[in-house]
């Protein structure tokens, strides 16, 4: 029997041997890895080291392609990835954590150190990326006055007990334990939005806490906004675009003469909004920025070397408090990986740059997966909206998606209408786009991207039905709109001058379509359409969205994104490891459904096509 004494002597006992055992396989004189600024320079294991990263995000690659894409960075000479934590994907509900499948951010940087990369890790925990919310996960916004990204004590909670949690997953794999983490980012361009230093300060000791403390923090601002969103004892990264390089780097040096000097994000293209069209940038000019900045020895992390997809409803928004501009699915960002992850000419500018300036050869190019078409077929079997309802939550005003629980998908509400009554249908504002029926016959749309808030009604009876179907099309991500983007009918309804109260408001989330009663009876307006179509081997394609109005694509239960036809993008990416062999299940919501139309799958991207009526 052990004895009290013994017990204690263990603890003491087990350190020493395992000190032993680590000076006994350390190689003598060798050091713990690190990375650090030091001398106006980042010094990796003590030697000067220069950062050439590109940013691609694992949420928007599918995991069966992360090895893939890591390889087709290091064959374009880059030594580093980059790469943001998405706060609201993991943490879908409070306290709920999905570390999971295509969520494994674990895995994606183990894979990274495995391909020869450091990675550059942005936690936040705010994102902005081009998605939804800026990574704000929504139930943030289910009380009224909870405040994003400020010291409300209440989002200070919920974002401390985040890091750390997703300290638990990654903090590990910092180069200080050796893992590939070199640099994580404190907050993102919160000179862009604020100037509050206890904040920042906030956000980093949050970190550290969460044991972000053997690699090295740094802030990330464009140039001017470096002392609105930088702490004084952190390097600082700058963000800019093509042609921008010599200016943004002599901003830098005045704020900072002793360096070192980061290039945190260069934006090798551009994202694309719902109507207006697909971006297409300077691949020389870029190649010439990128050229100047490593011949400077400057170091540098483009934005995005792989863009990738949105999935599901990911896509953000843009809006500078008055303009509303809903992100298209692709995230393809016109980057030198396209979005289903093929080497585009500016893939090999930029390499050749690369190699010509670091004097070294990098891998050869891999192969990229194919791409295959798929034979058309028809969305012959439907079920209306209308007959698959949810039972209501009464109130007497509209509630928002978040105060329902609810983060994306849509929301209908209900009430009776007194008549006979002509005037205008009035919403203080729609979160985001609104179809307005009497009687089950659309009388017309609200649409936020254009700041609609009225439609006209003219009720003859003594009573109509009215309901308002209303879409999430996208949380903004970006600049002052953010701690107001709650979805839904906001600010009141008044029809005529005067309020409309009590309403039944029924939650749409549509996470995956559910089981549904399919028949082949023809079905228009907001319908769910249901088929199968064959492959004899699982091949990326892309699935042809020409022929629909506005809703969303599941492929095999798995929501693949966003179709609208006003473009400009026209194919949803579908990776063929989410194919089966022989048959797969499509699911289409159209709010503008029409019976028998076809689909397809095209071995290109449709990414700047022009609105159509289909």
């Amino acid at each position: 029997m052990m004895t009290k004494k013994k017990m204690a002597l263990l603890p003491g006992l087990a350190i020493v041997l395992a000190l032993a055992a680590c000076i006994a396989v350390r190689p003598a004189g060798s050091q713990q890895p690190s990375f650090r600024a030091a001398g106006g320079q980042f010094l990796l294991n003590g030697k000067p080291f220069r950062i050439i990263s590109g940013e691609m995000h694992y949420a928007r690659i599918p995991r069966a392609y992360w090895r893939d894409r890591l390889r087709m960075a290091k064959a374009m000479g880059l030594n580093a990835v980059t790469t943001y934590v998405f706060w609201n994907a993991h943490e879908p509900r409070p306290g709920v954590y999905d570390f999971s499948g295509n969520l494994d951010v674990a895995e994606f940087i183990r894979e990274a150190q495995q391909e020869g990369l450091y990675v550059i890790l942005r936690p936040g925990p705010y994102a902005c990326a081009e998605w939804e919310f800026g990574g704000f996960p929504a139930w943030l916004l289910k009380d009224p006055n909870m405040v994003v990204r400020s010291r409300d004590p209440q989002f200070l909670a919920a974002a401390r007990t985040w890091l750390l949690r997703l300290g638990q997953e990654v903090a590990p794999l910092q180069i200080g334990n050796g893992g590939p983490i070199i640099a994580v980012q404190v907050e993102n361009e919160y000179g862009s939005y604020g100037d509050d230093h206890a904040y920042m300060q906030d956000i980093r000791q949050m970190l550290v806490d969460a044991g972000f403390t053997k690699a090295q923090l740094y802030t990330a601002d464009g140039p001017e906004e470096v002392p609105g969103g930088s702490l004084p004892d952190l390097p600082v990264g700058i963000n800019f675009g093509p042609g921008e390089a010599q200016a943004g780097f002599a901003t830098l040096k005045k704020l900072r003469p002793d360096g070192p000097f980061f290039n945190s994000e260069y934006w090798d293209g551009w994202f694309d909004h719902w109507g207006a069209p697909h971006a297409h940038t300077n691949a020389q000019q870029q190649a010439a920025d990128l050229d100047w900045m490593l011949r400077q020895g400057y170091s540098v992390s483009i934005y995005m070397f792989h863009g990738g997809t949105s999935f599901g409803w990911m896509n953000g928004a843009n809006s500078n408090g008055k303009n509303y501009e809903p992100d298209v699915t692709s995230y393809d960002y016109d980057a030198a990986l396209d979005e289903s992850g093929h080497p585009t000419p500016k893939y090999y500018l930029f390499r050749d740059v690369i190699a010509r300036d670091t004097g070294t050869t990098p891998p050869p190019v891999p192969t990229p997966p194919a791409l295959a078409a798929i034979p058309a077929f028809t969305l012959t079997r439907s079920a209306s909206l209308w007959d698959n309802l949810p039972a209501p939550l009464h109130s007497d005003d509209p509630l928002t998606m978040e105060a329902m629980d609810q983060a994306y998908g849509y929301i209908l509400y209900r009430t009776v209408i007194a008549g006979p009554v002509t005037g205008n249908l009035v919403i203080g504002a729609v979160h985001d786009y609104a179809q307005i029926y009497l009687d089950g016959k659309l009388a017309g749309t609200i649409d936020r991207r254009l700041n609609q808030k009225s439609v006209p009604l003219d009720i003859e009876a003594a009573h109509a039905d009215l309901d308002i179907l209303v879409e999430n099309t996208g949380r903004v991500n970006f600049g002052p709109a953010l701690p107001g983007e709650r979805v839904g009918l906001l600010n009141g309804v008044t029809l005529a001058g005067h309020p409309l109260t009590g309403w039944d408001n029924l939650s749409l989330p549509m996470l995956t379509p559910g089981s549904l009663a399919y028949s082949t009876e023809p079905c228009s307006g907001p319908c769910f359409y249901q088929a199968t179509f064959n492959v004899d081997r699982p091949t990326d394609t892309y699935l042809d969205t020409s022929s629909l109005g506005k809703g969303m694509v599941w492929i095999n239960g798995r929501p693949l994104g966003r179709f609208w036809h006003i473009g400009p993008q026209k194919a949803l990416y579908l990776p063929g490891p989410w194919l089966h062999s022989g048959a797969n299940d499509v699911v289409v919501f159209d709010m503008e459904g029409k019976p028998d139309r076809e689909m397809r799958g095209l071995d290109h991207p449709v990414l700047n096509a022009s609105e159509s009526n289909p």
